[in-house]
């Protein structure tokens, strides 16, 4: 399995929380790429909250050096 954020950027909207069968079921639904849904065929069956369960290094806003308050 691997994730890059182009293929995380299709479950960004996705119903979470969500098991592998309904964020399977969003992806095909959504037109996802195919790696998405193979990806996502490779989780175990449970229950997750967000995109971080999915892909533990899925880039959050801290991880970029950008502060918005300076402009």
């Amino acid at each position: 399995m691997y994730w890059t954020l182009e293929l995380a950027y299709h479950l960004d909207d996705a119903p979470w929380p969500a098991t592998k069968d309904e964020l399977m079921d969003y992806a095909i639904r959504s037109c996802a790429p195919p790696e998405v849904v193979e990806n996502l065929e490779e989780l175990e069956d449970e229950l997750y909250e967000c995109i971080e369960d999915v892909w533990p290094d899925y880039p959050t806003k801290e991880d970029f050096m950008w502060n918005e308050d300076e402009y």
